[in-house]
């Protein structure tokens, strides 16, 4: 019986062999998917907060666009108020201009010469009809062109038409301001908001 044992013995050997084996495998095995599974869950975990980073730098970046966009509108405002103040500072001005005719003559005779008629009506501020009647009364050709001299409402300047109304030259103040001001909008730009 002895034999016996011993083969029992033997196979149990082989047994606990092969199980141990098995078991240390498994073990192996076990460890290696344990592994495996915590880089996947790191992995997943990076690829988590690289995404929340980028939905946030996302985020952040809009804010700030719009933000920009806002100090730009705000910015564009004030310089719309300045510009459009100070306009209105240099009409109220020109309204108070008192001309003692030197201005007024060139603008009558320019308008005179570009309108080539025979006869003009001649429109000018109220306060200025006794200048201009005055300085045709010195000036006898310049008075033969002109047909007559009337007062309108406006900021100074002069106005001149031929005799029939259908052609118009408007030499006032407040348009050759108008005409000027496209120019010099840009360069007021420039030497006020500089850098802005």
């Amino acid at each position: 019986m002895k034999g016996m044992e011993k083969i029992s013995q033997a196979v149990l050997d082989k047994v606990r062999a092969e199980a141990d084996s098995l078991i240390k495998d498994a073990e192996v095995q076990a460890e290696q998917e344990l592994a495996q599974a915590k880089e996947r869950w790191a992995a997943r975990q990076e690829e988590e907060t690289a995404k929340i980073l980028q939905q946030a730098g996302e985020e952040a970046a809009r804010i700030e666009a719009q933000a920009l966009v806002k100090a730009r509108q705000e910015l564009s405002r004030v310089k719309a108020d300045l510009v459009s103040g100070m306009v209105d500072r240099v009409k109220q001005r020109l309204s108070e201009f008192s001309d003692d005719g030197g201005s007024l003559i060139g603008l009558i005779k320019e308008s005179i010469d570009r309108l080539r008629a025979s006869k003009v009506k001649i429109y000018v501020s109220p306060q200025q009809v006794s200048v201009v009647q005055r300085l045709l009364e010195k000036d006898k050709e310049l008075a033969g062109k002109v047909a007559e001299v009337k007062g309108r409402p406006g900021t100074g300047g002069v106005i001149v038409e031929d005799a029939s109304g259908e052609v118009r030259i408007d030499n006032t103040y407040e348009t050759r301001l108008e005409m000027l001001l496209p120019k010099l909008l840009p360069e007021i730009d420039k030497e006020l908001f500089q850098g802005s």
